[in-house]
């Protein structure tokens, strides 16, 4: 796959796929969360367990695409992306409790890098 530097993989249904945060996928949470700073918290606060499957699943959905969005854009073997549906039919609710791991992990490494780029450029001596 690509970008290991970036991602955390999971295994879906016995195939593996690399959970990446994006600028696209960043983009989709800030508008559903308000933010990046937003979404552990709502996590955490989910009083209903069925809404928490519900975001884990949208997110897992959503992370994982990325990689298959990425391959697409490179590759003339297009891949299918995945469903909701398809999550929840291949994983269990003790499945999706690990993946909050790697979720978080995908998004720790995608936001570190943004941050150790926008450092770079700020060190960097006007010309």
């Amino acid at each position: 796959m690509q970008d290991t530097d970036r991602s955390a993989n999971i295994s879906i249904g016995g195939e593996e796929y690399q959970l990446i945060l994006t600028t696209k996928a960043t983009k989709e949470i800030a508008k559903r969360y308000g933010g990046l700073e937003n979404l552990g918290t709502k996590l955490m606060k989910t009083e209903n367990f069925e809404m928490a499957l519900d975001e884990v699943v949208w997110l897992i959905t959503l992370l994982a695409n990325q990689s298959i969005l990425i391959h697409n854009l490179k590759h003339q073997d297009k891949r299918e992306l995945l469903t909701e549906e398809t999550v929840e039919l291949l994983t269990s609710p003790l499945e999706l409790a690990a993946y909050k791991d790697a979720i978080m992990k995908a998004m720790f490494k995608g936001t570190k890098r943004n941050v150790e780029s926008e450092d770079d450029l700020k060190n960097t001596p006007a010309e």
